[in-house]
């Protein structure tokens, strides 16, 4: 049935358990929703991601004018992409460059920075030791631990094999 604004209506007994009736008002909701638009998002992740990278690109050619080998320049320019991205996690910026940017602003190098520090941030009137501290590795941990076992394993099959 429809109002005569032309929006469906859902008709809703009062004999329905609680679950039925949320589950009805979210097909509802889900069905008036607009989707989302794929091609805006597209634009804005591949902006946001470019900008992070020239943010990256210029620090490394920073370095490497100052003298640092490159190896040592694409080293300290994403340690300064982690800082920079931790520091604007931590005054509440970096939340705004993902709303807009989306996979753009997670992706990088900076993406993996605030994943590591957002959940110490939330956690920080716990204290420093169990609330920073113990937070801080929540989400990063287990990605950290990962790649040092499979970079070890590699490295174990690799010196097995040759």
């Amino acid at each position: 049935m429809k109002d005569w604004n032309g929006v469906i209506m859902v008709e809703v007994k009062d004999s329905q358990p609680d679950e039925i009736k949320i589950k009805n008002y979210d097909n509802l909701v889900n069905k008036q929703k607009p989707g989302p638009s794929v091609a805006k998002n597209v634009f804005w992740a591949f902006i946001t991601g470019g900008c992070i990278c020239l943010v990256g690109q210029i620090f490394l050619n920073l370095y490497s004018s100052g003298g640092l080998p490159l190896e040592e320049a694409a080293a300290a320019s994403s340690a300064t992409l982690v800082f920079i991205s931790a520091l604007l996690t931590g005054v509440g910026y970096y939340d705004r460059i993902t709303k807009l940017g989306g996979a753009g602003g997670i992706v990088p190098i900076t993406g993996f920075a605030n994943a590591m520090v957002a959940p110490a941030m939330e956690y920080r009137t716990e204290g420093m030791v169990m609330g920073v501290g113990a937070k801080l590795f929540s989400i990063a941990g287990p990605v950290l631990i990962y790649g040092i076992i499979t970079a070890w394993l590699a490295g174990l099959i690799y010196y097995l094999l040759i």
